[in-house]
């Protein structure tokens, strides 16, 4: 008897307990959250709740991380939620996070259908609104939980805020802007073309140096006496000597023009004699003034025939010089041309090159040919047999005492690609030559996506495909969530909902 009662009473405990457990069937559903992302000027909202059912309250878990050079949690912040539909509003606020970054806040709708959900951010720097339009607010727990979250693939991987937060992370929008690629090469400054004059001796003799005008670097005007070439102890070639017999010549052919002047007129001479005594009197006298010009007893004068700097001096004092000999080299450095060295693999940008900055070597100015009244003169159509680059050149205004000769570090333009879609480098994973980056497609939420390059300026580079205008990629923190999507594991919620 004792043996059946027991038996009974389990019966009845299994049977109450079976019942109890599918009352609690009816009464749980299971439900998919809905996570919503904003951005603002300085934070990210990131937003999740179970769905929304009219006459029950809504419990929210709201994110918000500051925007600084990485991702951190807002501390120090209220916030307040309004949810409005049809001329009604429920209200919520919270002045201080559940834990750093985690605002928990509650909403009771009244009425189903859609509505607008507004966040307003207050902290001690700043104030920013955000807002959710069409947020569906369930007419039951049955309908609710038959919500599906949109998703645009099934290749997303999670990675939570309180992970992000706890490493270097942040990301960027995807923009559309005018866009220049850059090239980073060597190069050189060279004179240009009609910018140096060199100065040659005019006649044989010893070179002497006329004043302080000689040292390298000095500015000179034209006209400037430079040297002096002395002849007086040459017994060949002598220069005084050759004046003379020119004063000479020159005296004898004016006398002889003179007196032909009056025999033609009283016709004692012929016209024809009369016109080359004439002849023989304008060309000695053209000679005679081209020897005395330059002409002293001293010696003969050597002055500079333009104005600029004196670049370089090929004599030294008392050596002797023969005619035509290079004395000294003036340059007015006024322009000057960037030579810069380009890659082989590069030959099919050329043409699109337009400008270019540069720095000299040991200085840290920056110069931007555009700004120089820069052009492009020529680019190299093949490399040469002693070098594997191509050389492009640039021709520019000397506006900051550039000097000729100094090597330069290149920075070469392409012309602007109008409405570019860009994104910075830093934002860029490599996988066997292949580029992807990393999109963020919610608040917890990431896509890993091959791009298409076109070209970089070291600090952005172009999209050709792969991405769309306002889409985030993240630009810290890519490899850790590159490590999240190896393991294959979801990360559990670092809170509770």
């Amino acid at each position: 008897m004792n043996r059946a009662k027991i038996l009974l009473t389990c019966g009845l405990a299994f049977l109450a307990s079976c019942q109890q457990a599918h009352d609690h069937s009816h009464d749980e559903q299971e439900f998919q959250t809905v996570a919503l992302t904003a951005y603002s000027e300085n934070i990210e909202l990131f937003v999740d709740f179970e769905p929304m059912v009219a006459g029950k309250t809504t419990t929210m878990m709201v994110h918000v991380s500051l925007m600084n050079e990485r991702f951190i949690p807002l501390e120090n912040g209220t916030i307040n939620a309004v949810f409005s539909m049809s001329g009604k509003e429920t209200k919520s606020s919270s002045n201080k996070p559940e834990t750093p970054g985690i605002f928990e806040m509650e909403l009771d709708p009244e009425l189903s259908g859609e509505g607008n959900l507004t966040f307003e951010v207050q902290t001690p720097s700043f104030t920013d609104f955000i807002r959710f339009e069409n947020i569906t607010v369930f007419p039951d727990i049955v309908s609710a939980s038959r919500y599906k979250k949109p998703s645009d693939s099934g290749d997303e991987i999670t990675y939570l805020k309180n992970q992000t937060w706890n490493i270097e992370f942040s990301n960027a929008p995807v923009r559309r802007e005018s866009f220049r690629e850059i090239l980073k090469t060597s190069g050189q400054v060279l004179p240009a073309p009609g910018d140096e004059t060199v100065i040659t001796a005019n006649s044989n003799g010893a070179v002497l140096f006329a004043t302080n005008k000689t040292v390298i670097g000095s500015e000179l005007k034209a006209g400037d006496h430079l040297f002096t070439i002395s002849s007086a102890n040459l017994t060949q070639e002598n220069p005084d000597v050759y004046f003379n017999e020119t004063k000479a010549k020159y005296e004898l052919s004016k006398a002889e023009f003179q007196r032909a002047e009056i025999l033609v007129k009283d016709r004692i001479i012929s016209q024809k004699e009369y016109l080359q005594a004439k002849m023989e009197f304008e060309n000695m006298e053209s000679t005679f003034q081209a020897v005395s010009r330059n002409y002293s007893r001293s010696g003969q004068k050597i002055s500079a025939n333009s104005p600029g700097f004196l670049k370089n001096l090929m004599v030294t004092e008392g050596q002797y010089v023969e005619a035509g000999f290079p004395m000294a080299l003036v340059s007015k450095n006024k322009k000057v041309l960037l030579q810069a060295n380009v890659s082989q693999k590069y030959y099919n940008k050329l043409p699109g090159i337009s400008a270019a900055n540069f720095r000299i070597i040991s200085d840290e100015k920056v110069f931007d040919s555009e700004r120089m009244n820069g052009k492009v003169v020529s680019f190299g159509k093949s490399a040469s047999a002693n070098s594997s680059y191509i050389p492009i050149t640039f021709e520019i205004d000397n506006i900051g005492n550039i000097i000729p000769g100094a090597i330069a570090e290149v920075y070469l333009k392409s012309s602007p690609i109008p409405d570019a879609l860009i994104i910075p480098v830093s934002a860029l994973m490599e996988e066997l030559g292949n580029f992807y980056v990393f999109v963020q497609t919610g608040g917890e939420s990431f896509q890993k996506r091959e791009v298409k390059l076109g070209g970089n300026d070291g600090i952005n580079v172009h999209i050709l495909s792969g991405l769309k205008e306002n889409e985030r990629v993240v630009t810290k923190g890519a490899y850790a969530i590159k490590l999240a999507s190896a393991s294959g594991a979801i990360p559990e919620h670092g809170h509770s909902h």
